[in-house]
């Protein structure tokens, strides 16, 4: 694919792939042990919409579904994984250069894995993340 071509769900996928291959190696290793699945979506489901109180005609590049790390405790055991979903339809339409989508996807990517570890969107604007 070059930075004029059409791009598809499946170069989503590879740009998350490759985002969390390229972690450094702390956050890797923490990743790697965590009740985490990351995942790609064409769109976000109605029930997603309806949790995170989404308006008709806006749209969601990622979702994060869980219970942060931040916020564990002993008692946290026995549960279904966590959810990072990003939402490729979403992305491609708003995104359609793969030097654009590369940038889009990894900066979702990296925002919704803030929100696994505890890190709320208040704190990513304080630390220049927007």
């Amino acid at each position: 694919m070059d930075d004029t071509g059409l791009c598809d769900q499946g170069d989503v996928e590879a740009i998350v792939s490759a985002t969390l291959a390229a972690l450094p190696p702390v956050f890797a290793a923490r990743l790697a042990s965590a009740n985490l699945v990351v995942m790609v979506a064409a769109r976000p489901t109605e029930a997603q919409r309806h949790a995170v109180h989404l308006a008709s005609g806006h749209d969601l590049y990622g979702l994060y579904e869980g219970i942060p790390l931040s916020a564990r405790n002993q008692g946290y055991n026995l549960v279904a994984p966590d959810v990072i979903t990003i939402f490729a339809d979403v992305l491609l339409r708003d995104f359609p250069s793969r030097t654009a989508l590369t940038r889009q996807v990894r900066r979702t990517v990296l925002h919704e894995l803030a929100h696994h570890w505890g890190i709320d969107d208040e704190r990513l604007h304080e630390l220049g993340a927007y």
